[in-house]
């Protein structure tokens, strides 16, 4: 008896062990001139259910245009290139993000002769385009945008040289991109402000940026608490007489997590902090790197408080993709995973999550030219535990445990066999909040935990959908 517990438990966690691993190096360009991901803040990878979606600036045409293109079966295989630009100028650094079937394109481009800033979208998750829209207008230079999306709300942010020195700007559309409201500065000092990047929950909005008004670079933090039309004073959230600079801002509730590239060692290290109150109060930094070569370009998302970082590291003696995790909103941290081997430059990363997929898309000139790169975790998201690797002899769904709960709670159901499982939480009025898992498992018994503490007191419900089996339970959070 002894043995046989013996065996199975070591059948099981081996089985956790491989449940959470990343898949070889997908090459998703293939043309004798530069492709190129954008700087970390922003995102050129977003993800909807199985539908990924990425965005890159590419030379082929003998001048930077912006070039799309998606997956629909969670990475596994991808349609053809897409090219979203065609003018005589140059198209650079382009920003995405989606909502349902929307699909939304910023980038930077110099047809006007001057750089402004370019917005384009898709209704049909991808396969059409609407034409460009200009989205700013002015005789300086217009850098960097980031793209955030809130149902039919779309905010863009980026940095501008219009005043005589670097400042950001802010831009929003209430109705899915169509038409869009005035430009609002959200800086104005002396100094250069660069490298905007943006995150909304609801009607909150949140900006961050790395400014030189106090000599050297620090992360500046700013908020709207109705949905972009007003803006609160900013907030200085680092404070160490080095550089820190090119933040990444990602939320999940009222959690807002910053990722940034910190000079303090004495080189290039990633750090992060969080706020649990929407930005009001902040953790104190945490050192996300350690090692005596730059760490740098850190690119932020996070679901079901788990939190995921990508950055490029130097360590190796050239350039690879790093990465790390949080399954518990940022508190603790695990350890440092390499995505890349090779002997060449692997750079700007860029993370998405959907469900319990991890996706990292990145820049690599392994084959004598930069070209767009792509890796997957399928179950680097979850909230799993597989508890046994005895077949059970039916589909089910148990009541979740403790119940009420604050703010975990744990739940089991069974798989007899194996199929593409769907397991989603929705609110009292029927809104998705989290997806748990969205994938093929193995048969077997799983454990899923639901950390709950981005969310408010209520009802919520959890359903379980795998093959012709559906079956829904109720839930109270109370805090």
């Amino acid at each position: 008896m002894k043995t046989k517990f013996l065996l199975i438990s070591i059948v099981t966690l081996l089985t956790i062990n491989l449940f959470s691993q990343w898949q070889t190096d997908v090459r998703l360009t293939n043309n004798s001139a530069g492709s190129h991901t954008s700087n970390n803040n922003t995102w050129c990878i977003a993800t909807n259910g199985n539908i990924v979606h990425i965005v890159w600036s590419d030379v082929r045409e003998n001048n930077y245009e912006i070039y799309y293109k998606r997956s629909t079966d969670a990475g596994l295989t991808w349609d053809a290139d897409i090219r979203l630009t065609n003018n005589s100028g140059d198209s650079w650094y382009p920003a995405i993000a989606i909502s349902g079937s929307n699909v939304y394109v910023g980038w930077y481009d110099n047809r006007d002769g001057n750089d402004e800033i370019y917005f384009k979208r898709s209704t049909d998750v991808g396969v059409s385009w609407t034409t460009d829209t200009r989205l700013t207008n002015n005789t300086a230079y217009s850098y960097y945008p980031s793209v955030a999306v809130y149902g039919s709300y779309v905010y863009v942010v980026w940095q501008d040289l219009r005043d005589g020195n670097w400042e950001i700007y802010f831009k929003l559309s209430s109705d899915g991109g169509i038409t869009w409201g005035a430009e609002t500065s959200l800086t104005n000092n002396f100094a250069d402000s660069l490298f905007p990047s943006i995150a909304v929950s609801g009607s909150f909005v949140y900006v961050v940026w790395h400014d030189e008004r106090d000599g050297n670079m620090e992360i500046y933090f700013k908020r709207s608490t109705d949905g972009g039309l007003d803006w609160e004073t900013e907030t200085r959230i680092s404070n160490y007489p080095v550089q820190s600079g090119v933040p990444s801002i990602a939320v999940s509730g009222s959690f807002v997590h910053v990722v940034w590239l910190d000079e303090r060692d004495f080189n290039w290290e990633v750090y992060y902090k969080y706020s649990t109150d929407c930005g009001i109060n902040w953790s104190t930094d945490t050192r996300l790197t350690n090692n005596p070569d730059a760490s740098y370009n850190p690119s932020i998302t996070v679901s079901n408080g788990f939190v995921h970082v990508a950055w490029q590291d130097y360590r190796d003696g050239n350039l690879e993709i790093y990465y790390k995790s949080s399954t518990d909103a940022g508190i603790n941290w695990g350890t440092d995973t390499r995505l890349t081997n090779n002997t060449s430059t692997s750079n700007l990363p860029s993370i998405a999550v959907s469900g319990s997929l991890v996706n990292v898309l990145w820049s690599d000139d392994r084959n004598g030219n930069f070209e767009i790169y792509y890796k997957r975790n399928p179950t680097g998201n979850i909230g799993l535990q597989i508890t046994s690797t005895e077949i059970p002899h039916k589909f089910s769904l148990s009541q979740n445990y403790p119940n009420p709960f604050n703010p975990t709670t744990n739940f089991e159901f069974s798989i007899p066999q194996a199929e593409f499982v769907n397991l989603t939480i929705y609110d009292a009025m029927g809104r998705v909040v989290e997806t748990l898992h969205n994938g093929e498992l193995k048969s077997g018994i799983y454990k899923a935990d639901w950390n709950a503490s981005n969310f408010p007191s209520g009802v919520y419900f959890y359903r379980l959908s795998a093959g012709s089996f559906n079956d829904t339970k109720k839930m109270i959070l109370i805090r």
